[in-house]
């Protein structure tokens, strides 16, 4: 026997009296939610040397940029027909938010909405044309841009249909599928309000056109009151400069309002003093409501949550009674800070209150959190969110009372999970 194999053959024995000793300590030592008895003294994970721990691995320029490993390979956008109508140009990637940590969704995964396909511009190329009621109309290169006081928020992004198939009752048995038109990031621009005191803005500007550069050369109307506040032309994201589907080299955001007015690839801001609506922009932003009456025009989100585990994508399949579990969720609000969110495990009929995690910042998504202990019993999860500016998530019950069910967009119900005995989870829907 060599020495190096001298030498394995003691570290083994080490290992393996090391973890039968482990084997034998109390419950308390591995914190309870770990049995103790999941520490095997012959587990070959443990016992044997693997095969990247014995050579070197590829060199750290191999991919100059940075790629996930390839053990991470259902975390990925998803799109299905149902959504896309058939064209794939026009058509959505839907976020995984069930495999999100903490409250950033890296670039390659946010949720994506093309109405005529990525454009691919050349910045070089690319101008922002700012005109109408102001002072001083301009044309922008993107370093002439980039010259401005720049400032770095974190907010979401989310499409007003997100969660709208599930209007009428459970269309996806997935959280991807019935809640992952939306994401979160970090945005790095300049406010708007910032170019406009330079430009000068005419007493009578009540209304902003945005216009982007792509085939569909989709246009949004804004009140000036959001351009004032807080307004971005952003082309930063995650600290880098935004993803082509994502509207490199710039975009729109306008924090907490549905997702369709942040218009990406923007080459034109004009200024009036009246709306610029468009037939369709009037029309399909619209949501008839019981009563035979209209409400137009919505802008900012209403306060929501979902639980993000346990979903259908990540079931208590593999647990035991009396093993301690952790419910994640996510939370936000386009018009305020998230507040609190409560749990309940039958239904709504009654809440307890889970924990925020992390930040918690204003428009932006905010992690919650608890700490249960499995019974293998069945059970109704749902989760329902509140914000600082008073709003709290409503039943769908009540939400259908408001919106009726002829809308697929701003759809914010408190959603359901069953969760069967065998740990098993289904989308349903609890109306109460």
């Amino acid at each position: 026997m060599t020495n190096e194999q001298e030498s394995k053959k003691l570290e083994s024995a080490g290992r393996r009296d090391f973890f039968k000793k482990t084997a034998s300590v109390s419950a308390v030592a591995a914190a309870g939610i770990v049995a103790p008895s999941a520490l095997l003294a012959d587990d070959p994970a443990i016992m044997e040397e693997k095969p990247w721990g014995t050579s070197l691995g590829d060199p750290v320029t191999k991919n100059r940029y940075g790629i996930p490993s390839a053990y991470e390979h259902n975390n990925i956008r998803r799109n299905t027909k149902l959504l896309s109508s058939g064209n794939w140009q026009a058509s959505i990637a839907m976020c995984p938010i069930h495999e999100s940590m903490g409250i950033i969704t890296p670039n390659g995964l946010f949720f994506s909405r093309a109405h005529g396909g990525v454009a691919h511009i050349d910045p070089n190329e690319h101008r922002l044309m700012i005109h109408g009621l102001v002072e001083k109309p301009l044309v922008l290169t993107m370093d002439q841009l980039k010259r401005y006081p720049s400032v770095t928020r974190t907010h979401f992004i989310e499409c007003p249909a997100n969660g709208g198939p599930e209007w009428r009752g459970p269309q996806f048995n997935s959280v991807q599928f019935a809640k992952g038109m939306m994401s979160c990031a970090e945005w790095t621009g300049v406010y708007l309000k910032t170019i406009l005191k330079d430009l000068g803005l005419k007493p009578d500007a009540r209304w902003m056109l945005a216009e982007g550069a792509d085939s569909s050369h989709m246009g949004r109307t804004v009140p000036i009151d959001k351009v004032l506040d807080d307004a971005m032309v952003v082309w930063g994201q995650n600290g880098e400069a935004l993803r082509p589907e994502q509207g490199y080299p710039i975009r729109l955001l306008l924090p907490g309002w549905e997702g369709n007015l942040c218009v990406k690839w923007l080459c034109r801001l004009e200024f009036a003093s009246e709306p610029f609506y468009a037939k369709e922009e009037t029309a399909k932003y619209t949501a008839l409501k019981p009563d035979g009456k209209a409400i137009q025009h919505f802008y900012a989100l209403e306060v929501n949550s979902i639980i993000t585990s346990p979903c259908p994508e990540k079931p208590w399949t593999d647990l035991k009674k009396g093993d301690l579990v952790e419910i994640q969720g996510l939370a936000w609000s386009g018009q305020g800070t998230i507040e609190g969110v409560d749990i309940s495990f039958d239904g709504g009929k009654n809440w307890t209150e889970a924990k925020l995690k992390g930040l918690v910042l204003p428009k932006s998504w905010t992690r919650f959190s608890y700490m249960y202990k499995y019974e293998g019993k069945p059970l109704l999860l749902s989760s329902r969110a509140r914000d600082d500016a008073g709003h709290i998530q409503p039943t769908v019950k009540h939400e259908r009372e408001v919106m009726g069910v002829e809308s697929v967009y701003h759809r914010n119900g408190i959603a359901t999970w069953e969760v069967t005995a065998k740990g098993e989870v289904n989308n349903v829907q609890v109306l109460s």
